[in-house]
């Protein structure tokens, strides 16, 4: 039986149809393999980069890792204590740690974010009354509005009528 160590080359991925795969571009490839972050499993007999499956869970992994704030630089800084790293647990307690910061970031800024859309909310219920205004009425009458509003004033429509704002 002859076992094949590498597919045949029609398997592989060339960096356009990589690129159309994974919704980057040719040059955003081609930027990560100068980092040193992708590697091409080979090169056609016409020098064309040519990758294997793994390259597309690659670029995936690079996405996200940018999605969760990092820079490239960082996602080198990672692959190189990967690679360098004595022991898998090593190499995997470094990652956990990283990802367990990351979700600490992730939950505060969602918290934030929820935050602001309820302002967002409270105040866009604040400024559907205000079409009950007299058309006439100036805009720097606005601080001094006696309409009643069923909703709290929020800081932002109170920093958008406060004194300082105009």
């Amino acid at each position: 039986m002859l076992v094949q160590l590498n597919p045949p080359t029609a398997q592989r991925l060339r960096v356009g149809a990589l690129a159309k795969r994974t919704g980057k571009t040719v040059r955003a490839l081609h930027h990560y393999e100068r980092l040193g972050l992708l590697t091409p499993t080979e090169r056609s007999d016409g020098g064309y980069r040519l990758y294997d499956s793994e390259a597309e869970v690659r670029v995936r992994w690079i996405v996200k890792l940018q999605d969760m704030g990092f820079t490239l630089s960082q996602v080198q800084a990672i692959v190189r204590h990967y690679g360098e790293s004595d022991s898998a647990p090593g190499a995997m307690a470094h990652i956990q740690e990283l990802y367990n910061s990351k979700l600490t970031e992730t939950r505060e800024h969602i918290a934030k974010l929820t935050a602001l859309e309820a302002e967002l909310v409270t105040s866009l219920a604040y400024l559907a009354t205000c079409d009950t205004c007299d058309p006439n009425r100036l805009v720097d009458d606005c601080p001094t509005c006696n309409v009643e509003h069923p909703q709290e004033e929020t800081d932002l429509v109170a920093g958008l009528l406060s004194q300082s704002a105009g």
